[in-house]
């Protein structure tokens, strides 16, 4: 009963913290899972690689709410290994949430009689429940289950758009990490008015300038510095901090963004370039 699967990803185009609604997409930088079940026990053991000492209860309960709804409430062990930086707000949490639960359906033998967004909700549940999340990120993680973009109500869990975006980005991840369960909710709910807006505008088509318009609005509510961001403008076609942070993406034209990178690798931390991602999560 093993199973293996990967999920990747994503960046913010409206962080759901201020209304409830968000907007996210799938970024090429994936992260893996390896489940293997026991019917013997249901205690699961989950390991991250290259992290120790990494909290692993969100991939452990991942897999106990899937083996109960789907399986016989098997345990087993479950171990994860990513491309993607953890606490840096590029959805880590999100990816290992899919990749485990598909990971787990997978070891079930009912990977494919699962519809995505149903495996997304057990993932959404896990993360709820063991207090990584405020709002349960069903943005962030639909986006990375489905890939391209989506926007969501997270207050329902339920998915209002989905569109196919085209971008090259650009990352920047400062040494400094960043827990979204430790965000200042009150203060970014503040932000509700202008999250109408860039809703109103993202569902217009107008991803760039939404994702803009989010970063600086977040930045100034979170604390991060907007410097990164003003870099960028205006030739890039849209720049934000992710979810809430520390990392900051640009999207737009290759050219654009190999420019900015040499002016971003000026900082500490890390800058590179990926791509957007169509392709969502998917066992291997």
């Amino acid at each position: 009963m093993n199973g293996r699967a990967s999920a990747p990803g994503a960046g913010t185009v409206l962080n759901a913290l201020a209304n409830g609604r968000g907007a996210a997409f799938a970024i090429d930088e994936e992260t893996t899972a390896r489940v293997e079940l026991d019917a013997a026990t249901a205690e699961v053991t989950g390991t991250v690689a290259n992290v120790p000492e990494a909290d692993t209860r969100l991939i452990e309960r991942c897999v106990s709410l899937t083996t109960d709804r789907y399986g016989d409430g098997e345990g087993g062990t479950v171990r994860t290994a990513s491309e993607v930086p953890m606490a840096a707000g590029l959805k880590s949490s999100s990816a290992a949430a899919n990749a485990t639960v598909l990971a787990t359906l997978d070891a079930l033998g009912q990977a494919e009689a699962v519809e995505p967004l149903e495996a997304c909700r057990i993932g959404v549940q896990a993360a709820r429940e063991v207090g990584v999340t405020v709002t349960g990120a069903f943005d962030d993680a639909s986006a990375s289950m489905l890939g391209g973009l989506t926007i969501t109500d997270n207050r329902e869990d339920t998915l209002l758009e989905r569109a196919t975006v085209d971008w090259d980005v650009l990352i920047w991840t400062p040494p400094e990490r960043a827990y979204s369960a430790d965000a200042d909710v009150e203060r970014c709910r503040r932000l509700a008015p202008v999250a109408d807006t860039v809703l109103s505008v993202a569902q217009q088509g107008n991803y760039g300038q939404a994702m803009t318009v989010n970063g600086l609005a977040f930045s100034a509510a979170l604390g991060f510095p907007t410097e990164p961001m003003f870099e960028a403008l205006p030739a890039v076609a849209g720049v934000s901090l992710s979810g809430t942070g520390p990392s900051v993406h640009a999207v737009g034209d290759r050219d654009i963004l190999e420019a900015l990178k040499e002016t971003w690798e000026r900082r500490e931390g890390t800058t590179w370039l990926t791509t957007t991602r169509t392709t969502g999560a998917q066992t291997k």
